[in-house]
């Protein structure tokens, strides 16, 4: 994994981390008892980087890392990454007591990494005004932070400016996987690039794009198959994960299943060989000539939806329906709309648009949406 030890933090000690957004769940609550037992597995194999962040599972995800992790075992088998979410904070004052909040939640004295939230241009202006950067150094030289970052989500010219204005950030966090690698939205060759510019080492989000890399259409699942071995996450995880710069990669995990199956291949971490490479390029000219909606499901869109439309839901049975031409996908439709908006609920006020990190055209697609389910 490291052969010489982690080049940028020695305390990590695999370069695969458990993502705390999407975890295993009973109704709205978290299962503690599955969650208990990947984070068991998790650790035995040697594994010890675990991420989360206020808004996760509706404020659940830190309580559950209390109740599942800091709770069971000692503070330093363990390294835990939380962030500073624009949402929760409106002035400089609020910064300290949400972190303190968050701190307790988490059932810890102090975080071994802590970010600035999903940056972009959307809301730098609002983090520098409330000098939330400052506030985080300043905490860090009070031992309540270990090491200071950021999240984002924009262009790699945003990039390089956020960086060139503070080069003290010690580690970036960017969405990067094999079909967003050259994608003019996302943009993740060249926002790893700009992170390499500056030697910021990086941490990877959604490697297999909130699972649209894990169920594939079936013309890129036979690439795969023919390689004979492996999983579809395995080949995008570890494509992420064979880039130098790349410190540390994750994976959200919401059941046993897709935990051992992670650990079989991040245990002992290979890079992708010849063939390996070649396949995924194959899948990824396959996956996105299909026109899927490229939803990570961070459900970061449907908090603020007057209309209280299920969207990632939706956008999933659409991919369903029109890509994979699955008509189970009729009634996926009406259980999610049963006691949620309608995709033609919809009153296109934006505030959808203005916080989805892929920029995705939501109330465009939720027109075809509706078109497809409502006629």
């Amino acid at each position: 994994m490291f052969p010489n030890g982690n080049p940028f933090f020695p305390e990590i000690k695999k370069k695969f981390g458990f993502g705390c957004m999407r975890l295993p769940m009973n109704g709205e609550m978290v299962d503690d008892v599955q969650f208990c037992a990947m984070i068991d597995a998790f650790l035995e194999k040697g594994f010890n980087y675990f991420d989360t962040a206020h808004p996760y599972i509706q404020g659940e995800s830190e309580k559950a890392i209390r109740r599942c992790l800091t709770s069971r075992y000692p503070r330093e088998s363990y390294l835990l990454t939380n962030k500073l979410t624009g949402p929760f904070f409106e002035k400089e004052e609020d910064i300290r007591p949400l972190f303190e909040k968050q701190l307790e939640f988490c059932g810890v004295d102090y975080f071994d990494f802590y970010l600035m939230h999903a940056q972009s241009s959307r809301n730098y202006e609002k983090f520098t005004k409330c000098r939330a950067y400052e506030t985080a150094f300043a905490l860090k030289k009070e031992g309540k932070i270990r090491h200071v970052g950021l999240s984002f989500h924009d262009t790699a010219e945003y990039l390089d400016m956020i960086l060139t204005q503070h080069p003290e950030i010690e580690v970036v966090q960017i969405q990067f996987n094999y079909v967003d690698y050259e994608d003019d939205s996302v943009q993740s060759r060249k926002c790893y690039e700009v992170c390499v510019k500056h030697n910021k080492p990086v941490i990877v989000m959604e490697p297999v794009k909130g699972g649209s890399l894990v169920h594939l259409p079936d013309a890129a699942e036979s690439v795969y198959r023919s390689l004979h071995g492996g999983s579809n996450a395995s080949y995008a995880i570890r494509f992420a994960a064979g880039f130098d710069q790349m410190t540390m990669v994750l994976s959200g995990m919401s059941d046993m299943e897709q935990m051992n199956d992670n650990l079989s291949f991040m245990e002992h971490f290979q890079p992708l060989d010849e063939a390996e490479c070649h396949a995924v390029k194959q899948v990824s000219e396959i996956f996105r000539s299909k026109g899927l909606i490229p939803c990570t499901a961070c459900r970061y869109c449907t908090d603020g939806c007057p209309m209280h439309i299920a969207i990632p839901d939706l956008f999933t049975c659409y991919n369903g329906k029109t890509v994979y031409e699955d008509e189970t996908q009729v009634e996926s439709y009406a259980a999610h709309t049963a006691a949620n908006g309608k995709a033609s609920d919809c009153v296109r006020c934006g505030k959808c648009e203005k916080i989805c990190p892929q920029k995705l055209p939501i109330r465009e697609l939720l027109t075809n949406v509706a078109k497809a389910f409502e006629t």
